[in-house]
């Protein structure tokens, strides 16, 4: 077993060399699907479980039940070339033989663009605690995965007259792929999106005078203004009816930094005021570079007869990838 382990660590060397990147397949698989690499026993036991609590737990921000990720269980005699390209892989290495314990992070192993996180452990139970110690960590590795690749997707199919326009009137924009097109556009306000038969993913941008006070992006003052902004500019299919926020499920804030931009992130639900349209959204509230203005980025999703998960997933991606113009 030891020299089992010790080749898959050289593999991994291996493959993450320079050289070998540039040769390596397209992954396969799903979005939002994980390989799971663990002996059928301890899938069906107490490590298995653990693993289902973390990575196909309940999505949060649905209005249905829908799992964090969709997992699929290969055991280590199965794990051969077909699995081993897929985007996304949970690799547990068991062995009372191993020198050490640990969880380790890498990119692009046998495929690109790949996310693999192995947990080497001398048993089932001290995998367990590894996977409870470092799950935040693993999750937000997956999830970085995932929207890298929206990312890499958005920027090499953009739709490139859209991005242009928007930076004018906010100093910045996100990258939108092909199918999104800009349905509205005025001197604070901005609606993007991609509209299908049964589908919508959009995108909306907007932004109001900073003040300068302390509750300034709380909670509460970031509801109040988009509800505002909503009500005068996204308006229902019938008369009297617009976007808001919806209250069966609260909104929840928490305060983030990525890649040099500090921003609040609102999650929670829209509705529409005297109808019966609604769906997840997610916003980045952040201030513009001379700090006179609060800008608004959000996404949402309107998709009654499918499972929302990925749709919002892909969108909120396109969040992040705002960059300010040069």
């Amino acid at each position: 077993m030891k020299k089992i382990l010790l080749a898959f660590a050289v593999i991994l060397a291996l493959a993450s060399c320079k050289n070998t990147k540039a040769l390596l397949p397209n992954v396969s698989g799903k979005a939002g699907e994980i390989i799971v690499v663990i002996d059928k026993n301890d899938w069906e036991g107490n490590l298995g479980s653990r693993v289902r609590d973390l990575l196909a737990c309940d999505c949060p921000w649905l209005a249905q039940k829908e799992p964090l990720y969709s997992l699929v269980n290969v055991p280590p005699g199965s794990f051969g070339d077909l699995f081993k390209v897929h985007r996304n892989i949970l690799y547990f290495a068991l062995s009372s033989q191993l020198d050490s314990a640990g969880v380790a992070y890498r990119h692009d192993v046998w495929a690109a663009p790949q996310c693999l996180v192995q947990i080497s452990a001398h048993n089932s139970d001290e995998a367990a605690a590894l996977l409870q110690e470092n799950g935040k960590t693993i999750v937000s590795f997956i999830e970085q995965a995932e929207r890298d690749r929206v990312i890499r997707n958005c920027v090499r199919y953009e739709e490139r007259e859209i991005a242009p326009k928007v930076a004018e009137v906010f100093g910045g924009s996100p990258h939108f792929p092909m199918g999104y097109n800009l349905k509205k556009l005025t001197s604070g306000f901005g609606w993007i999106a991609d509209e299908k038969q049964y589908t919508m993913q959009g995108i909306l941008i907007y932004k109001y005078p900073a003040t300068g006070a302390p509750d300034e992006l709380t909670l509460s003052r970031i509801i109040e203004k988009r509800n505002e902004v909503l009500k005068e500019n996204v308006p229902g299919m019938f008369e009297n009816t617009w976007m808001t926020t919806g209250k069966y499920m609260p909104p929840q804030i928490e305060y983030l930094r990525y890649r040099g931009r500090d921003f609040a992130q609102v999650r929670g639900l829209w509705e529409v005021e005297n109808d019966y349209m609604g769906g997840p959204f997610v916003s980045h509230s952040f201030y513009s570079p001379d700090g006179e203005s609060v800008i608004v980025a959000e996404a949402f999703v309107y998709a009654p007869k499918f499972d929302k998960r990925q749709f919002l997933r892909q969108v909120e991606s396109i969040l992040f990838s705002w960059e300010w113009a040069k």
